[in-house]
């Protein structure tokens, strides 16, 4: 039998950037309407879509010019509230879609978040994942008290130190620990089975225990997206399921082979870890149906928003940029300034190749077809994307699958992989036609 494909819908974005005038979305609901999310929620468990994900940020962008003014104006990475009540209200229209929610362990306090998915766990009836980001973002940083954002690497040293006591926090109260004695009264007859964790670490110091009862899947499921070297160790030691950005083939491999290994190096079974690749998908009845859809992209948010989306995502302010550069320059200059060394100055070096040099508007029209991920959208009819998807499955190890990143439109996009994707992947055995387990996890590891 061929192995499974897993699928999950990032909509973290659907009312981003443009996004909420494209055609096929929804029109006459404002953002953060529940009755739409409600709707989507019903929409991806009809097609048995393993997860919706929500990325998030808690900052308005304000890297260009020092500003947040262009931004603001054109609904770039803003607005964005706590998706948390809103997984809740999904949680109850459905039994069996699991929800991703991301916090920044750049900022949070691991008490606070391992008490609040404890809590998401028993809400959704253990169908909760924690998205744990290392973030690179100074609009963030600032609403949290830090006058800069701390260097590249000790931002994955607090994500590690984080989700330690996460985990000692979750298993400081003892599954069996409850007994709920109507006669006698005892609620907890070992109290030795509820435990402080007494943790003191370079980054936090936390007694515990956690006061909650321990949640369906004890852990929520855990994912994270690091594609540096060092964000690929760290995901090694984090993460049930990767979030990764779509790579050629040949780099799929790379990462895949890297991951194993640091899985081995700390005794981790690497055969249950699955890498989810990040793609767009424009699904439709022909293919130049489909390719029209994908060239409206272009259109999507006007050239004056690009500059703000690319300095909010790469944390480097590109007002600034000379008449003409090198990106390897650029990408030096990006790195001494902390912010991400693999984002998409380093992604569009090595796509030209060599040592390129660009003019400021060139960089900026390579921009649009990044900001409006034009350039991650595959679009053609369905039994042509699912040939695209089982090889790219092949390529990346077969542990896994895609996730379905930014949809142009929703629900529109969300329903053609629904209804016209998702069955011929499941004529081709390769995705379920029911859910078989009762938590995320259980789906997550189905093969």
């Amino acid at each position: 039998m061929p192995k499974k494909i897993h699928l999950a819908f990032d909509i973290s974005y659907t009312h981003l950037d443009g996004r909420w005038r494209m055609p096929g979305s929804w029109t006459g609901s404002t953002y953060p309407n529940l009755d739409v999310y409600e709707e989507i929620a019903r929409i991806s468990e009809r097609g048995c879509i393993d997860m919706l994900f929500f990325g998030d940020g808690t900052g308005i962008p304000h890297t260009w010019a020092g500003s947040r003014d262009e931004a603001v104006r054109w609904g770039i990475g803003w607005p964005r509230h706590d998706m948390s009540p809103v997984i809740t209200a999904m949680s109850r229209v459905t039994k069996h879609v699991g929800f991703g929610l991301t916090y920044a362990s750049t900022f949070m306090h691991p008490f606070y978040v391992a008490r609040l998915f404890n809590s998401l766990d028993h809400v959704t009836n253990g169908r909760i994942a924690f998205n744990v980001i290392a973030s690179s973002r100074g609009a963030d940083a600032a609403n949290y008290g830090f006058d800069e954002l701390m260097e590249h690497g000790l931002r994955y040293e607090r994500m590690e130190e984080f989700i330690k006591v996460c985990r000692m926090l979750w298993d400081s109260v003892a599954p069996d620990a409850f007994v709920w004695d109507r006669e006698s009264g005892v609620v907890v007859d070992d109290p030795s089975k509820v435990h402080a964790i007494d943790h003191v670490g370079k980054f936090f110091k936390v007694r515990g225990p956690l006061n909650c009862m321990p949640s369906p899947q004890r852990h929520p499921v855990l994912i994270q997206a690091g594609s540096s070297p060092r964000g690929i160790k760290a995901s090694a030691y984090i993460s049930d399921a990767i979030f990764a950005r779509w790579p050629p083939k040949a780099e799929k491999a790379k990462h895949r082979a890297l991951l194993d290994q640091e899985l081995a190096a700390i005794g981790r079974d690497a055969s249950k870890i699955g890498v989810l690749w990040g793609c767009g998908l424009i699904v439709a009845e022909t293919k130049h149906e489909a390719e029209a859809r994908r060239e409206q992209l272009l259109k999507m948010i006007p050239k004056e928003a690009v500059g703000p989306y690319l300095s909010h995502n790469s944390g480097y302010d590109f007002s600034k940029l000379p008449a003409r550069f090198k990106l390897t320059d650029l990408n030096k200059e990006i790195a001494a300034a902390n912010a991400s060394p693999v984002g998409f100055v380093y992604k569009l070096a090595n796509a030209l190749g060599g040592d390129p040099e660009v003019t400021r508007e060139d960089f900026f029209e390579y921009g649009l077809r990044t900001a409006t991920n034009y350039d991650r959208t595959f679009a053609d009819t369905a039994p042509k994307l699912a040939d695209m998807l089982e090889d790219e499955f092949e390529a990346g190890g077969s542990r896994g699958g895609f996730m379905v990143v930014h949809p142009q439109a929703v629900p529109r996009d969300l329903l053609n992989v629904v209804d016209l994707l998702v069955p011929e992947l499941q004529r081709r055995g390769r995705f379920r036609k029911e859910y078989q387990g009762k938590t995320l996890r259980e789906n997550l590891y189905e093969d």
